[in-house]
């Protein structure tokens, strides 16, 4: 069993209010597959460094307004 990430994130709300962006929309803006932006918006999968900077810039956003992680201090 895949352990879930603890890397939390807003993509699903983002892609709504950046014009109802579908998943296949994102995915290809970033060049995965549909089912890679499934598994990251369910936390079942933690994209790379790279990849989580790639998601940021489509919404023209700082990384940390689109992911987060347990214990930031704000």
């Amino acid at each position: 069993m895949v352990k879930p990430t603890r890397v939390t994130n807003r993509i699903r709300v983002l892609r709504l209010e950046h014009g109802e962006m579908t998943q296949a929309e994102l995915a290809e803006r970033v060049g995965v597959t549909r089912q890679t932006v499934i598994a990251i918006e369910q936390g079942r999968y933690s994209p790379s460094l790279e990849m989580a900077f790639q998601i940021a810039r489509v919404f023209k956003l700082p990384l940390d307004d689109v992911f987060q992680y347990p214990g930031d201090a704000d």
